[in-house]
């Protein structure tokens, strides 16, 4: 077996590229780069090639050292021929990554859900090694989860399983990224925070983080963390609404799958320990009885590389 793979994050705001250590799970190099999915989705694989060839720069690691090249992306995957059906978040449709990387580098090229190579990552070498029943849950520009049942990710009938961002939580709620009403991903995303926050301050409402924002630039975890550190009503009155809706969401899938761990990560939660506090209390508190009693809630152990890292070892799970 060959020692290193190359493991790719792609989601709405960045790109994520790193050399892994098949061995260790370690990352030895990495590279990021803005999403800038604006631009359209050839610029998106414009950004993975570049990101790629700067590794191979960097690390001055040889082609045939190589495994494979793993990428996850937000969104509907055809695992099978490596197309991105559908990614609202990327604003891209039957993008077809595997077979452009596959020609350009001439490498083995896997391609996966983004929250499902966290999932992989994280029991591999993070919070869910060891348990081989859980549900990964990241919260970022959108919310999604992937399912871990006897060891393996359930894909589904279609191999859309854990779209927990796109469950109804209100039915003549906002509209969301994939064009439905009333989805959680609409209510409990940073992309919805910085909505909410956005609109109150068009409406006159002062907020701390007016301290931080820069013209033409997005609300970030980091922002939203040092705002609620300054105990600002509007940053924590759009937080604790999010935490409520997403709780909520936790909720039914405690109910429903009944997994024995919820791994919760993604910038959000990793940035605001409140937002994470306030949601697996309100989760615990609205499930059953039962199942409550038993859930264990554990932040992602692998931070900005839980991504990266499950990517490196998406050979191992090809459909």
């Amino acid at each position: 077996m060959k020692k290193y793979s190359i493991g790719v994050d792609l989601g709405g705001t960045k790109i994520l590229t790193a050399l892994v250590d098949r061995s260790s799970g370690e990352v030895l190099y990495h590279v990021k780069k803005k999403t800038k999915k604006q631009k359209g989705s050839q610029n998106i694989i414009k950004k993975l090639i570049e990101g790629i060839e700067e590794l191979f720069a960097e690390s001055k690691i040889r082609k045939e050292e190589i495994s494979s090249i793993g990428v996850g992306a937000a969104g509907q995957i055809d695992r099978e021929n490596g197309i991105i059906i559908g990614a609202p978040n990327l604003d891209c449709f039957d993008l077809d990554i595997k077979t452009t990387l596959k020609n350009y580098f001439n490498l083995p090229v896997f391609v996966g859900n983004d929250v499902e190579i966290a999932a992989i990552g994280e029991q591999k070498f993070g919070a869910g090694k060891g348990c081989n029943d859980f549900v990964c849950i990241f919260v970022g520009t959108g919310v999604g989860s992937a399912i871990v049942k006897n060891g393996r990710i359930i894909y589904g009938a279609t191999g859309t399983a854990g779209e927990i961002g796109h469950i109804i939580v209100d039915l003549n709620g906002r509209q969301c990224a994939c064009g439905a009403h009333g989805c959680l991903e609409a209510y409990a995303s940073r992309s919805a925070i910085e909505t909410r926050i956005e609109g109150a301050l068009k409406k006159g409402r002062k907020s701390a983080i007016q301290d931080y924002l820069e013209p033409g630039k997005f609300i970030t975890s980091s922002m939203i963390q040092k705002s609620i550190e300054r105990e600002d009503e509007l940053v924590l009155q759009c937080v604790t609404e999010a935490a409520e809706y997403l709780s909520g969401g936790i909720a039914s899938v405690i109910n429903f799958v009944n997994p024995q761990l919820i791994i919760l990560g993604g910038g959000l939660i990793e940035a605001v320990d409140y937002f994470y506090q306030k949601t697996i209390k309100k989760a615990r508190a609205k499930s059953l009885p039962v199942p409550a009693a038993k859930i264990e809630f554990k932040k992602a152990a692998l931070g900005d590389y839980s991504g990266v890292i499950g990517a490196a070892f998406l050979e191992e799970r090809v459909l």
